[in-house]
């Protein structure tokens, strides 16, 4: 994936066959990770057409489409654009299946809160699509050529179905979800567990080690030190509250 380095399309090579977008909506991350057979998206963004650009934009930098998708939770900034790729199998923590199918609505009325147009968060939620493949603690997934992505479960935090993705190389990649925030405060709406997250965190710090990158549901790529700092402030404000 040679094309795939910062500033082809906003996408930024973080490791071998790994890159990352950040979307100018909401600032979202979305994952890539390529192998000799598989191409694995992480998160779909907010509305099918974010989706429909993502599946142009990795089918122009490396010559194929999309064949598996990673959900990180399920939030409509990182779920609504997955109806934008057909026949790919879609991956998510066993939980995120049954939110998405009773909170269909309230992701719909989540998204125009959030700036999402009414006629698009609606044609989102219709055609919502959920998992096909659902992950209790871990899955290893082949991509071929060597390539495998670790999808698993480091615990409850930002929601109760948190699912994070490790891609082991030099240096191995973390794709966080919204467990680790960069651009703002992390955000705990009614579906987090606080007195969780730190402890969650600390679990995601063990599989991806002192050496990985992490990448943010929103903001810039951090390191473990940055996930700490996190860690810490978690503990702090939620035990003051």
């Amino acid at each position: 994936m040679d094309t795939a380095e910062s500033g082809a399309d906003g996408w930024e090579h973080l490791a071998p066959g790994v890159a990352r977008r950040r979307l100018p909506f909401l600032d979202v991350t979305i994952g890539l990770v390529v192998g000799d057979e598989g191409v694995l998206l992480v998160d779909t963004g907010s509305t099918l057409a974010e989706g429909a650009r993502l599946r142009l934009q990795v089918r122009e930098l490396t010559g194929r489409p999309v064949t598996h998708i990673a959900l990180t939770h399920a939030h409509f900034d990182h779920v609504f654009g997955t109806a934008a790729f057909s026949g790919v199998r879609v991956y998510g923590h066993r939980a995120l299946d049954g939110c998405l199918e009773r909170g269909r609505d309230a992701l719909r009325e989540d998204a125009v809160t959030h700036g999402v147009g009414p006629g698009p968060a609606a044609e989102a939620a219709d055609v919502l699509v959920r998992p096909d493949r659902l992950v209790d603690d871990g899955y290893e997934l082949d991509l071929g050529g060597g390539r495998t992505a670790l999808l698993f479960h480091p615990g409850t935090g930002h929601t109760t179905h948190d699912l994070a993705v490790y891609v082991p190389g030099t240096p191995a990649v973390v794709f966080c979800g919204d467990l680790v925030e960069e651009s703002g405060e992390p955000q705990a709406g009614p579906d987090a567990v606080p007195a969780a997250w730190p402890a969650t965190l600390d679990r995601l710090l063990a599989v991806g080690g002192e050496t990985a990158v992490y990448v943010p549901g929103h903001g810039a790529a951090v390191d473990a030190r940055f996930v700490r700092a996190q860690r810490d402030a978690l503990t702090a404000r939620f035990t003051a509250s």
